[in-house]
């Protein structure tokens, strides 16, 4: 995820001094002339020549190695308190507000751990947070050629590529990282200036959406009085998400550029009778089977497959006409991000559900809306990615490490194929078929969040084995990554079918390509209630024709029995339920039983369950049937905006062992800056506590789970249940 607005940065970006970049990046070509040989330098020959090719001479900065007395750039700058090094250090005023972290070009995965459990990303924030500075907020992580800039945390970073980079890149290069603008704090200047654009614009877009819904709501009701109006409110949101997938692809290439102005324009051309909804009927069926008169590709995958009950109503053309050219006025390449289809889910349930309950005639208190009731609390990315990089990543670094893969060799042109060579080829090949088989669950997916964030993971995953292929002298084992992922890898269960058909929008957008169809994915991610009548089964047999999935992950609802007692209606001869429960409790334990041998499970969840009455049955499930790895514990920290919920993350892997086991415990001893709660799950800090302890197994329901070392020493305080 990127962490500038693209507009934003533009404008940032044509304010800078002219002739400063211009003379710079003529002075850039001087590294471009030296591409070839770099390549071939390791780490520690070229490191010093990359501050000064780069940073010197191309970013106004000055090494200690040149001005002894007057620098701004350290090279090797040991950490005060445990004396490891970065390659270089920026400082402005003497105080270090930026690190600098590279490796060779054999290191070409940035986020993939070294044998010592630490990626190259991982490295360099962890030197930023032991340093415990209050003036550190900038990271730079390098392999000579993918230059990635961060700002206080991982979750989101600008890339380049230096080898491959252009005038307009290094324009923006040099406004990022200039000694100029760090100097100024320019890059967090855009940093804000980028949220409260996003944030704006967001709002502006959905009162327009909104506005859109309510009138084409209002107008289909109008025009089609025999159908049912919770029929028509269902089949209006449908052709809204239509709509939203064309402004996307229309901004992106997907789809010819203004093809929602093309529709009205030929409908105005056009001499038959008929009204505007037919003309975007054409272009519905041109998306779905694909129009060469129209210049469209086929797209198919189900969201405009024919759909005879939509095709029959009647729309007035002028709510077609004006609302929909007011949406396509956006910038969907620049200014509307994939992103903010979760925040348009988000109001999105209180709007629809203030709709059914007028249709209904039904009161509508908006303290107690579908978003409380049903326990949906959105996941910042922060959470996502540690979750799907301790699960899925985990799994992915064990196997390679069972494969003998976690450094792959490069074959040199003038070499011979060794046996080597052949032997990891071949175990590379058994990588790729394992991670193609790889099964990912979210049981409560909402929007799409962990989905999203597990595509993301497998996207670059597949992308290093196609590079590590390459390096072994197979330059056929190219394959279409993102169709692989979402016909193998990725399966989504929610009981709200509009978040359910937002899912599958994010993810067809992130991975459509104009070359191709879309893939199919109604047989992926579903609609139904995860905890009664979802046949898992017959829904998903290939999957349990493996026993169960591998990682289940995500944010289950938390609801309270006393706050919802609908939502429990056929629950109460769960396993797992138990009087004053919460519904998380049961969606851990059916995780569980999805869960195959050895698999991963990590939810993000209340953090009262360690000792909480209501909660026994399903510690006594977790104790028997999983051996617990790691549990985050954030304290008065909160995770959600605006919840006052306290909450923490836990590791489960599947198993039945009665041996005790070690488990890893991390609790947030203070209230920190929200920025901080990211950053603390990476490093060591005063503000939390790290143990790692023996878990004893012997389980005595009638007690709280506790976890003692062999000196039977506690190592959880009481938490109060909420």
């Amino acid at each position: 995820m990127q962490i500038f607005q693209k507009r934003v940065l533009s404008s940032y970006v044509e304010k800078q001094d002219e002739k400063t970049v211009t003379e710079r990046w003529s002075k850039f070509q001087k590294f471009k002339d030296k591409i070839f040989s770099i390549k071939k330098m390791k780490e520690e020959k070229y490191q010093d020549g990359f501050l000064t090719d780069i940073f010197e001479n191309c970013l106004g900065y000055t090494k200690d190695t040149t001005n002894p007395d007057n620098y701004n750039l350290e090279r090797e700058k040991k950490n005060e308190s445990d004396s490891r090094k970065v390659d270089g250090a920026i400082s402005v005023n003497g105080n270090i507000v930026g690190y600098i972290e590279l490796k060779g070009q054999n290191k070409k995965d940035l986020d993939k751990s070294s044998s010592k459990g630490l990626s190259p990303v991982d490295q360099a924030f962890r030197y930023m947070y032991s340093n415990n500075s209050d003036y550190g907020k900038y990271v730079i992580v390098s392999n000579f050629d993918e230059l990635r800039f961060y700002i206080k945390n991982k979750t989101s970073y600008e890339k380049f590529s230096l080898f491959n980079m252009c005038e307009n890149e290094f324009k923006k290069l040099h406004v990022i990282l200039s000694y100029e603008s760090i100097k100024k704090d320019l890059p967090l200047e855009i940093k804000e200036k980028s949220v409260t654009f996003e944030v704006d614009i967001s709002n502006k877009f959905y009162k327009d959406y909104a506005l859109f819904r309510s009138e084409l709501f209002n107008n289909i009701l109008k025009n089609n009085t025999k159908v049912d109006k919770l029929v028509l409110l269902n089949q209006t949101q449908k052709l809204i998400d239509r709509i939203v997938f064309i402004l996307f692809a229309e901004d992106t290439t997907l789809l010819p550029f203004n093809t929602i102005p093309s529709i009205i324009k030929n409908y105005q051309n056009d001499v038959r009778d008929g009204s505007l909804y037919e003309m975007y009927k054409i272009y519905f069926n041109a998306i779905n089977k694909g129009s060469k008169k129209l210049n469209i590709n086929e797209y198919n995958g189900g969201l405009f497959k024919n759909d005879e009950a939509l095709d029959s109503l009647k729309i007035d053309d002028e709510v077609l006409n004006k609302q929909a050219k007011i949406l396509s006025a956006y910038n969907f390449g620049s200014d509307i991000s994939v992103n903010i289809l979760g925040h348009i889910f988000e109001q999105s349930i209180s709007d629809l559900e203030e709709l059914t309950a007028q249709i209904n005639e039904d009161s509508y208190n908006k303290k107690q809306s579908k978003r409380k009731k049903d326990g949906i609390f959105y996941t910042p990315a922060y959470i996502t990615d540690y979750i799907v990089e301790n699960t899925l990543g985990k799994k992915c670094r064990e196997k390679r490490e069972e494969l003998n893969l976690l450094h792959v060799e490069k074959l040199a042109s003038d070499k011979k194929v060794t046996k080597k060579i052949t032997q990891q080829k071949k175990d590379l090949t058994t990588y790729k078929k394992w991670i193609t088989n790889l099964k990912i669950l979210d049981p409560a997916c909402g929007s799409g969040a962990f989905l999203n964030q597990a595509l993301e993971f497998l996207l670059k995953e597949h992308k290093t084995i196609q590079e590590e292929f390459k390096n072994l002298g197979d330059i056929f084992a190219q394959y279409q990554v993102d169709k692989t992922i979402l016909e193998n890898n990725l399966y989504g269960v929610d009981i709200n079918e509009s978040a359910v058909e937002i899912a599958k929008l994010s993810l067809w957008l992130k991975t459509a390509d104009n070359k191709r169809p879309l893939t199919k994915l109604a047989n992926k991610i579903k609609c139904g209630n995860s905890l009664t009548t979802f046949k898992w089964e017959d829904e998903f047999s290939e999957v349990f024709e493996q026993s169960g999935f591998d990682i289940v992950i995500g944010n289950p609802p938390y609801i309270m029995e006393d706050d919802n007692r609908s939502a429990f209606i056929g629950l109460y001869d769960k396993p797992c339920y138990q009087g004053k429960t919460d519904i998380w409790h049961i969606f851990t334990c059916k995780a569980i039983s999805l869960t195959k041998d050895k698999g991963l499970i990590s939810f993000i969840a209340k953090n009262q369950w360690l000792n909480s009455a209501s909660a026994s049955k399903m510690r006594k499930n977790i104790y028997d049937n999983t051996d617990i790895k790691t549990i985050i514990d954030f304290g008065a920290n909160m995770v959600f905006e605006n919840v006052g919920q306290q909450t923490m993350i836990f590791i489960l892997e599947k198993s039945k062992s009665n041996k005790d086991h070690n488990i890893k415990f991390i609790k947030y001893k203070n209230k920190v800056d929200k920025n901080q709660i990211s950053q603390l799950l990476y490093v060591e800090d005063e503000n939390i506590e790290t143990s790692t302890k023996v878990l004893d197994k012997q389980y005595d329901e009638t007690k709280n789970l506790t976890f003692s070392s062999s000196e039977n020493e506690a190592i959880l305080k009481k938490i109060d249940d909420k």
